[in-house]
């Protein structure tokens, strides 16, 4: 039983990291006109955040591993999308 925790774990994290490693490559490639440069201290923070969130996300799907990789990238993609809608309400004047 502790084992398949772990691969629940494991599989919630590695759902986050591939979530945030797609954030990431989009940041990057932006647009045609506009590269972006991503600072690597940034991005291991990112991806080690996103994991993390998806590791909490995958706990709550005990049964299944594929579950657990599927709420870990959503998971985080939810948390993502959260975070932008609050982030255009915040006044920075």
């Amino acid at each position: 039983m502790a084992e398949m925790l772990l691969y629940i774990f494991l599989a919630g994290f590695l759902g986050g990291i591939i979530r945030g490693l797609v954030g990431i490559t989009k940041y990057i490639t932006g647009t045609p006109t506009k590269k972006r440069k991503v600072r690597k201290d940034w991005m291991i923070l990112s991806l080690l955040s996103s994991g993390g969130l998806g590791l909490m996300a995958g706990v709550f799907i005990a049964e299944d591993i594929k579950f657990a990789l599927v709420a870990g990238y959503a998971g985080t993609d939810f948390l993502e999308s959260l975070f932008k809608i609050k982030m255009k309400k915040v006044n920075w004047d």
